[in-house]
């Protein structure tokens, strides 16, 4: 379906070459992303980093780690480094399966956020490069110029650009395009070696995009089947087998991620409501404007723009004339099917696994803007002067509907102004003068006609780029380098002097003035505070009940704000911190810079000998405090009582109204935007460790609100929401009044349980320690091999271990294999034998075993199978 208009001619120079093109097809949307970002102090080396939301705290560090594992300081299946232990393998699925990800292993982890900007600018370019190939190879007739401006709108389109710190979902557009192509090489060419290749490489890169790709993809097939059936049902067998041996193939990847899901994953999301939340008859309009961004966090509309250009054939392409009716029903369901899942809800929860986003709605909108400049190339093929009508219709089509939509919505949304509105008809109107000068009256030349497209196209789509940048800088903000890098040196000196005085014991460590929730995978040390999709739910479940902050569907937890008893139990041997830990027996080591490394005497290995009763314990959903006692008397075979509460008198208050409701009390603010000050004073009796208990009963009022504790001069500050309830006040040898001010921020009001002060009974602590001392047992190793050895009395039957219970781990004592069994469904124990236990621990992720061979069964079987019918090909071309 191509027409005589606008096919390549080798008048310029630039056009000799054709590797240019595709050079260009790569350069110019990373080029035009790199200038967006330098426009906003955002460069390789720039105080200001590429990271935002998501990036700082989750990609920076999962990038680290990966670069950790490159560099053999960590093992590629399992890590000790996130929240307790992890299956490493899994995260990589999720996060880090790209194929340029291997890049970070030039790069310093200081430096990873130059690291994530080469990436981002990589994953772009190459995003342009794939689809220049796609449509290179589908419409071999028209000018390079032409197609270099379509590739590179997609390159650029809305939902990339506005997700762009989500570095794992650029991956997929590199891989959807040639997807496509692959399709059409099966169905035109019964070549089916792009397909299978692509696919592999996109499942393996990003198993949930790649599902939506996937199932996308299937769909287009089957319309390519509806326009030429009579042609194309002869190759659906072949297209069924590459995609299934593709998938076979994957599972090296696909099947451990799985086998994790399915452990440790959240229940499939039910559908609420037939219509989807916010999204109205204006939405897709709207969200085509130039420049528009609303938001990225909740109540999101669908990120579909790609450019006016591709808009204006796309719609094009429905009236002409020369495109038959079987390819506009084809394509006008695929293109409803696409819209209905804006607007249904079970269609919007299918394309996303059945599971609602957590922000970053709408993930699947990228197809549909596929779908738009994939239908303007068929659309703009068949361009020609009897269809002025045509197009000029589709023009004055799109400006009265864009006019229309502003002028009923411009008190609605306040993310389209009239810089918005200008621009689009601007645009619109600036291609309708191109297109008629250039098509219909031929005043310029065609060559230079598809240059000044492509340098106008360019522009729009660097307005609309840096509209996109914009929003992330004004919604989550573009982190400040110093903020990741400053303290690397600092810390990493401590953590690494710890490991010097474990001489390969294992051990954790956690900071008390931590750079992000995922420090441990950056720096190497293994600690409690994670925030991740991929996660074991089962111990941080635990681990919540245990006074240890990780609600809901367990994506965060956080070390800050418990008790001395959950140090020792989690074996927390170290804390680095910048200002006095002021915790009972942890002692000063080493200084670095304005940060400390402090030693906890009292620490326990990873793991404890001790009774068949520790399966019989009973957990209390609400009383961390139980909790912790039960399991410390337990172990230590004691019967003491460690926690006692006291009323804190009220001291000062300052812009802030105090609300008594009886059980609660609730902090308003008396000025907007200034923190609410409350000061208390308490009596703490000598040889007690004490806790200010801030137990917030309504998250969703308190929202992201922030609690500083002074005391002493030295503050502490936390997010109430997804952080403990103790906030230390120290520890106390001598009875003292302890005064105390707590400064809140960031919410209009905070309602907790009245104000207590915990004290913990030292003595009562340390004789249970001593206890739990002789009953330890340590470990060695680094990887996902760890040995101990210890000697088991007649009562030591069972070994307890904090390690995070997997299906993967496997054990042995003196040799013979022996069964690990969960305890409370979150750590792992092994039973013992009396006198010496030689325990070796060692981890393969379920599945992995069967991936491999899956993986390469999948490809000796696609080779092997081209091989066939290929041979068979050349064997019937010579009988003819």
């Amino acid at each position: 379906m191509q027409s005589d208009f606008f096919k390549e001619k080798k008048l310029f120079s630039l056009l000799k070459n054709p590797v240019k093109w595709y050079l260009l097809s790569f350069l110019l949307p990373a080029l035009i992303e790199g200038i967006c970002y330098y426009s906003l102090g955002i460069y390789w080396g720039s105080a200001r980093s590429i990271m935002a939301s998501d990036s700082f705290s989750q990609f920076s560090n999962f990038h680290a780690s990966f670069n950790n594992v490159l560099h053999g300081k960590q093992n590629f299946l399992y890590t000790w480094n996130a929240s307790l232990g992890l299956n490493f393998l899994a995260l990589i699925s999720y996060y880090l399966g790209g194929i340029f990800t291997p890049l970070v292993f030039f790069f310093n982890n200081q430096n990873i956020p130059d690291a994530l900007y080469l990436l981002t600018l990589l994953k772009i370019g190459s995003a342009g490069l794939a689809f220049y190939i796609f449509a290179k190879k589908r419409f071999t007739n028209l000018c390079s110029s032409v197609l270099v401006s379509f590739s590179t709108a997609y390159a650029l389109m809305s939902f990339a650009m506005a997700h762009s710190e989500i570095i794992m979902w650029l991956d997929a557009f590199v891989w959807l395009p040639l997807v496509i192509l692959g399709v059409h090489r099966v169905l035109d060419e019964q070549k089916q070696g792009l397909l299978f290749i692509s696919y592999l490489f996109l499942f393996i890169s990003n198993f949930y995009m790649g599902f939506m790709i996937g199932v996308f993809s299937f769909l287009y097939f089957s319309v390519q089947l509806f326009i030429h059936w009579s042609v194309y049902k002869k190759r659906i067998f072949a297209y069924l087998r590459t995609s299934i041996l593709a998938g076979i193939s994957s599972m090296v990847m696909v099947l451990p991620m799985y086998m994790d899901l399915r452990e440790n994953g959240e229940k499939l999301s039910k559908v609420e409501s037939l219509f989807t939340e916010d999204v109205c008859i204006w939405s897709l309009p709207l969200k085509n404007f130039i420049g528009a961004y609303d938001t990225t966090k909740f109540h999101a509309l669908p990120f579909v723009y790609i450019g006016l250009f591709p808009l204006i054939f796309m719609v094009f392409f429905f009236f002409s004339k020369k495109v038959t009716w079987r390819e506009k029903l084809g394509y006008g369901i695929l293109f409803s099917f696409l819209v209905a899942s804006f607007y249904l809800d079970w269609l919007n929860l299918f394309w996303q696994g059945f599971h609602y986003p957590n922000m970053f709605l709408f993930r699947f909108s990228f197809l549909f803007s596929f779908l738009v400049v994939a239908i303007a190339l068929e659309g703009f093929s068949v361009l020609s002067k009897a269809e002025v009508t045509k197009l000029t219709f589709t023009l004055v089509g799109l400006i009265l509907s864009f006019s229309v939509t502003y002028i009923y919505n411009r008190h609605r949304v306040k993310f389209i102004g009239h810089n918005e509105v200008f621009l689009t008809l601007l645009f619109l109107s600036v291609y309708g003068v191109l297109l008629f000068l250039g098509v219909f009256y031929q005043k310029i030349s065609k060559q230079k006609w598809g240059m000044i497209l492509l340098l106008i196209v360019s522009l729009e789509l660097a307005i609309n780029t840096r509209g996109e940048f914009q929003g992330i800088l004004k919604e989550w903000v573009y982190s400040s380098r110093a903020l990741y890098s400053k303290p690397y040196t600092n810390i990493s000196y401590l953590v690494e002097e710890a490991k010097r005085q474990e001489n390969g014991e294992r051990f954790r460590l956690e900071n008390l003035t931590s750079v992000s929730s995922n420090d441990g995978l950056n720096y190497g040390y293994s600690g409690v505070s994670f925030f991740s999709s991929i996660r074991n739910r089962h111990s941080s479940s635990f681990l919540d009940k245990m006074g240890y902050k990780s609600a809901g569907t367990n994506l965060n937890i956080r070390y800050d704000n418990n008790t001395l008893l959950m140090d020792s139990l989690i074996g927390i041997k170290y804390n680095i911190s910048k200002t006095p830990s002021m915790k009972y027996g942890f002692i000063e080591q080493k200084t670095a810079g304005d940060y400390r490394l402090y030693k906890n005497e009292n620490a326990l290995p990873l793991g404890i000998k001790t009774n068949d009763k520790i399966y019989k314990i009973p957990v209390n959903k609400k009383d961390n405090l139980l909790n912790q006692r039960l399991f410390f008397n337990t172990f230590a075979q004691t019967d003491e009582h460690y926690f006692m509460f006291v009323k804190p008198e009220l001291v000062n208050q300052k812009d802030v109204e105090i609300v008594d409701n009886q059980s609660t009390i609730t902090y308003k603010e008396t000025m907007s935007d200034v923190a609410k000050i409350v000061t208390y004073k308490v009596k703490v009796p000598a040889r007690k460790q004490s806790y200010f208990s801030f137990f917030v009963t309504n998250p969703a009022e308190a929202g992201a609100s922030g609690a500083n504790v002074i005391i002493n001069g030295q503050d502490h500050r936390a997010e109430v929401g997804i952080t403990g309830q103790y906030y230390n006040l120290g520890y106390h040898a001598i009875e003292e009044e302890v005064t105390f001010t707590i400064s809140l921020y960031g919410s209009a009001r905070v309602t907790i349980l009245k104000p207590r002060v915990l004290l913990l009974d030292t003595p009562a602590f340390q004789r249970s320690v001593d206890q739990l001392k002789m009953r330890g047992v340590n470990f060695k190793g680094n990887g996902r091999k760890i040995i101990g050895r210890t000697v088991a009395k007649n009562q030591e039957k069972v070994l307890y271990t904090t390690i995070p219970y997997d299906k993967g781990w496997s054990a042995s004592i003196n040799g013979k294999p022996v069964k690990i069994r969960p305890t409370q469904d979150a750590f792992l124990t092994l039973p013992l034998v009396k006198g010496k236990n030689m325990i070796k621990l060692s981890f393969f992720p379920q599945g992995l075993k069967a991936g491999i061979v899956m993986f390469i069964g999948g490809i000796l079987k696609f080779i092997m199978s081209e091989y066939f019918i290929q041979k068979k090909r050349k064997k019937e071309s010579v009988d003819r």
